[in-house]
């Protein structure tokens, strides 16, 4: 096994450098909601990886490439890095303290749109290969990565790449895209990640806007008519009313409660970060919430948008009306069926004009809580941050774990460099420089157990 401090030594020496790399990475645009950029990054991905002797492949689909990237080791034993270069809109510009795609150094942070999600997490795992190459000359297992542009837009194009590529990305392990610590700076294990379906539903009332004089008491208006069939949804009490929306939901068990009751009580930091005066069906902290944060499913309007919103008064009653919703899902729900009980449910109510489109849609996965790889990562993290990660058993995040876990057969582990205050799809996003440090760190030494492990 190669010598930890020599590692940390090179990894310090190159802080500089790896951090002046990411800066030039974030200062690419590459939003992949607006089609902004993104061949551009994906050729600065390869390229990246290229410069560390990596073989690389673009990976072409229906949307935006894959970067594909593999380099031989001492040992046969694989590692897949899963990442994404794709990043969320910038907006609103006016609440960044420094423009998004001009990454900025101060207080201690690096601040640019894409930073921690998830340029910050690239940079972190090349860096530590960097610390490899920089003692060894090599690498002491095999490494591949695939990176992604789709996943801010539901990877919507990312199993067929998968499936096709089956051999190609064959390994024994993946580590994925997200990681990081708490509020303490205790460094969390998210064993699992929720589902996702993500839909626009639409109206049109009219051809055309109209005079509200002229329409406000005899033509339907389509903001109420997506707003009342918005309020279908859900009641009062949170309880979401599509037909069997609950049928196939897991309770967690009593391993996960344990679980949770190991995590911290994260209830005032986040009323404090958040300004809330209360949580929903009025939860106080500990358990009770962070069971229901993750192992309860949701309906949340995510956007609405109707008539007009500028500047003053404008009379018009709006023709069309258009709301963004995405419903967390939890094991063992399917996207396919929520699309299903959703239409079933706006036919139901007398809503069959409201048209559904699905944006982008993932069910749970979660690896095995025993899974020898998902302890060898939390492990590992001892040695960088005074104590093993603490094991989170379900994230209320969503991404395409369940590929990697259903169809390449990998256990799935998270480390990295993410912290709460990291701001990310919001403006001012931004990495710790010491957290990024420490992820290398970790991510130097995950590697370094797991090629004598898995050799």
């Amino acid at each position: 096994m190669t010598d930890l401090q020599e590692l940390d030594k090179v990894i310090n020496d190159r802080l500089e450098q790896n951090l002046n790399e990411l800066a030039a990475f974030c200062a690419q645009p590459s939003i992949s909601a607006q089609g902004k950029g993104m061949k551009k990054c994906a050729s600065q991905a390869a390229e990246m990886l290229a410069a560390r002797g990596f073989e690389v492949q673009i990976l072409p689909t229906d949307g935006y490439p894959a970067v594909f990237g593999q380099r031989s080791g001492q040992t046969n034993a694989t590692l897949l890095f899963y990442n994404h270069y794709d990043v969320q809109p910038p907006e609103p510009l006016e609440l960044w303290e420094s423009p998004p795609f001009e990454p900025t150094i101060r207080n201690g942070k690096m601040f640019a749109r894409g930073v921690s999600d998830d340029k910050g997490h690239i940079a972190c795992r090349l860096a530590a290969i960097d610390s490899f190459l920089a003692v060894e000359g090599e690498l002491p297992c095999q490494i591949k990565f695939i990176i992604e542009g789709e996943e801010e837009i539901g990877s919507v194009n990312l199993a067929p790449v998968i499936k096709q590529y089956q051999d190609l990305l064959s390994a024994d392990a993946c580590i994925w895209e997200f990681g990081g610590v708490n509020d303490d700076g205790i460094p969390i294990q998210s064993a699992g990640l929720r589902g996702i379906c993500y839909v626009e539903l639409s109206v049109h009332t009219a051809t055309r806007d109209a005079h509200s004089g002229l329409g406000g008491s005899i033509f339907p208006n389509a903001a109420w008519r997506l707003i009342w069939a918005l309020s279908s949804l859900k009641s009062l009490d949170e309880r979401i009313l599509l037909p069997g929306f609950y049928d196939h939901v897991i309770p967690p068990s009593s391993r996960d409660l344990e679980l949770l009751e190991n995590l911290p009580d994260e209830s005032i930091p986040w009323k404090r970060d958040y300004g809330l005066k209360n949580f929903l069906k009025d939860l106080a902290g500990g358990v009770e919430l962070r069971q229901r944060e993750v192992f309860e499913p949701t309906c949340t309007i995510c956007g609405l948008t109707s008539g007009y919103q500028g500047p003053g008064s404008k009379t018009v009653l709006p023709a069309e009306a258009k709301a963004k919703v995405d419903f967390r899902l939890v094991p063992n729900q399917r996207p396919e069926e929520v699309l299903q009980q959703l239409r079933t449910h706006l036919d139901a109510e007398d809503f069959s004009d409201i048209q559904i489109t699905c944006l982008g849609s993932n069910p749970p996965g979660r690896t095995d809580l025993d899974d020898p790889f998902l302890h060898l990562v939390v492990d590992t993290a001892k040695d960088v941050y005074g104590t093993p990660q603490l094991i989170a058993p379900l994230s209320g995040g969503s991404g395409p774990n369940h590929l990697f876990l259903n169809i390449l057969n990998l256990p799935v582990a998270t480390a990295g460099i993410s912290y709460p205050g990291a701001n990310i799809h919001a403006p001012n996003e931004n990495i710790v420089i010491k957290h990024f440090l420490d992820g290398v760190r970790h991510t130097a030494r995950i590697i370094n157990r797991f090629a004598k492990i898995y050799a």
